[in-house]
């Protein structure tokens, strides 16, 4: 008998052959190129904005911070690391002392006086509200007019705070003359332009934690410093470590309250890094970009190593709900 004929099965339509395979991906491959295309076309404006205003300047400090520089401030030869070997002397220790001590005075008073009256508003008072607008109300006033007030108040003659002295029998004070004075007192003028912006994150804090988990430790019986110590504050953890590492940003950056209270003295009292560079590239007609480039540098070092240990120790214990 001659063999059963074979019978092929039918094609399997569901499985793609080699040449639709291809023809897919041809497809995908123009579509994926049009949206990476997109995206950069997205992105461009923010990369030209970064390239102009970040990256460009970067690179144009670390250039001068190696060359000197001739009267009119152009870049004029090689100097390699020696405007970084002057800086290696005591003026310029006192300076990053001085730096250290003002962004200390200025943060933590800020910080933790904006969480003590957060804590002390929660109380259900009356004319809380006011109370909140009042103490958010140095949020709106600028450096420079913050500062020309503070001038009026630090003044020996008519200001306000030598009037408080005299009424309480205390001998008038030089504010802004004593060298031993001069920053704290910059301190508490820099801690009052920031308390409103501090009062009002916490603020927000506070709003956004839950009722129950208030109402459930007031009925476990936390009232008062308890309730604030064991709820309030660790859930308010997350603003507090913004705050403390943006202050410590901008008390490094400090300078319009520095230029118009004190000018950096008296005897340098209150130079600061920021201030400093300033004197060295643009004050008395001072053209010494070099130098004042390194101690950019410098302060770009000075920022990230703070940002980075704040990041390392106090990141630890925020507690993200």
């Amino acid at each position: 008998m001659p063999p059963p004929p074979t019978v092929s099965a039918p094609p399997d339509d569901r499985a793609p052959t080699t040449e639709s395979t291809r023809s897919t991906v041809r497809r995908r491959e123009p579509a994926r190129f049009a949206e990476t295309g997109l995206g950069w076309l997205l992105l461009l404006p923010s990369v030209v904005i970064f390239a102009l205003f970040v990256f460009w300047p970067l690179g144009r400090t670390l250039y001068l911070s190696v060359h000197g520089n001739d009267l009119f401030g152009a870049p004029s030869v090689y100097v390699g690391a020696e405007h970084y070997r002057e800086m290696l002397s005591a003026d310029f220790g006192k300076v990053l002392a001085t730096t250290g001590l003002f962004t200390l005075f200025s943060v933590v008073p800020a910080v933790l006086g904006a969480l003590v009256v957060v804590l002390l508003l929660e109380a259900r008072i009356r004319g809380v509200r006011v109370l909140r607008t009042a103490f958010a109300l140095p949020f709106a006033f600028s450096v420079a007019t913050a500062s020309v007030v503070f001038a009026v108040i630090y003044n020996p003659a008519i200001g306000v705070a030598n009037g408080v002295l005299g009424s309480l029998g205390i001998d008038r004070v030089n504010w802004l003359t004593d060298p031993s004075i001069a920053l704290p007192a910059v301190a508490a003028a820099t801690v009052w332009m920031n308390f409103g912006y501090n009062v009002l994150v916490l603020s927000a804090g506070v709003a956004a934690i839950s009722p129950e988990v208030v109402e459930a430790a007031r009925l476990d019986g936390a009232t008062g410093w308890r309730l604030a110590s064991r709820i309030t504050v660790p859930l308010l953890s997350p603003q507090l470590f913004f705050l403390v590492v943006v202050s410590t940003i901008h008390a490094l950056q400090s300078f319009g309250q520095i230029h118009i209270l004190t000018k950096g003295g008296p005897d340098q009292a209150t130079t600061t890094l920021v201030y400093s560079i300033y004197e060295k590239a643009f004050a008395f007609g001072s053209s010494d970009f070099g130098s004042a480039s390194a101690q950019a540098v410098v302060l770009l070092v000075v920022m990230l190593a703070c940002t980075a240990v704040q990041f390392g120790i106090l990141e630890r214990r925020v507690h993200y709900r």
